[in-house]
């Protein structure tokens, strides 16, 4: 199978991009940068392009059977106006210019694709305690509405002729990147700890069922979006503290107030203090198993590596 992943040079492109080489499939990355192409290795080739701008690298698409997109502004930052912008734009310019270049596919070709475009579980909005599947509502904060505009671009692929699965993304945890990569850091020097409160709800993925979920998906053609990517067991974020603390051998009682989170991070800091508890319900009535439900022995294993 030959797949194209925008953002494949990231944290999760660069595991995903392994994992998909490691079953034969041929993957091109597209990289704004040709200083991103060197040192290929075998299975793996790079496209020069800017996903979003229009332009040559969108006839590529047509030459592919999975379209991944994973590119995106990161959203770990004091939101400005122009961070926010950044933010929006980098998906959903991408979004829009990936299904552009879809153009027929499928309908007038005997090549029918698939279209993995991310979102994230920021999706729901804020909802406490209640228990959440890819049946529940959008939210209306910033991210909230940003997935909605998101998701609406790339279910425009359907007309299109592409099958489209949303993946909708909980935290990755992985051992050289995503959250772990900032926590880590604070518990190696005693004061990690909960934040704010610590009852907010962390929704979570090991980077390994992360990229085992894309490749269930997509032997499961029948499966249909939205589909959730996150373990079957949030946690609140005390437990992750003290999760965490334990794999590390480090204390994790001393917690971050949130007056000074939403000092430092401003709306940002928001979305780090309500949290969601997220279920990956359609993964599961499929059939998938997850290798680290857990978070306690998805950090053991972390911390291991």
């Amino acid at each position: 199978m030959k797949i194209l992943i925008t953002g494949g040079t990231g944290f999760v492109g660069t595991h995903l991009t392994l994992r998909l080489v490691q079953d034969g499939n041929e993957v091109t990355i597209l990289t704004r940068s040709p200083e991103g192409s060197k040192g290929t290795s075998p299975g793996i080739s790079y496209l020069q392009g800017d996903p979003t701008q229009e332009g040559s690298w969108q006839e590529a698409i047509k030459n592919h059977d999975t379209i991944i997109n994973l590119a995106g502004a990161s959203i770990f930052s004091r939101w400005t106006e122009e961070q926010k912008r950044a933010i929006r734009e980098s998906r959903v310019l991408t979004t829009r210019n990936i299904v552009k270049g879809i153009g027929g596919i499928g309908v007038t070709s005997k090549r029918e694709i698939t279209f993995f475009s991310t979102s994230a579980v920021g999706y729901y909005g804020f909802h406490g305690d209640e228990e959440l599947t890819e049946e529940s509502p959008s939210g209306n904060d910033f991210l909230a509405n940003l997935a909605v505009e998101w998701e609406a671009e790339a279910l425009k692929g359907r007309d299109k002729g592409a099958r489209v699965v949303i993946t909708r993304f909980g935290i990755v945890l992985g051992e050289k990147g995503g959250a772990l990569g900032q926590m880590i850091p604070l518990f190696k020097k005693y004061i990690g700890g909960p934040i704010g409160s610590g009852q907010q709800w962390f929704s979570w993925i090991h980077i390994k069922d992360l990229v085992e979920a894309f490749v269930f998906l997509i032997k499961h053609p029948e499966i249909s979006s939205p589909v959730n990517l996150c373990s079957p067991n949030p946690v609140k974020n005390k437990d992750l503290a003290k999760a965490l603390g334990k794999a590390l051998y480090r204390p994790s009682f001393l917690p971050a107030p949130g007056f000074m989170i939403k000092l430092i991070l401003g709306e940002f800091g928001s979305v780090i203090l309500e949290g969601q508890r997220v279920i990956p319900r359609r993964l599961l009535d499929h059939g998938f198993l997850f290798q680290y439900p857990d978070i306690g022995k998805a950090l053991e294993s972390l911390m291991g590596q």
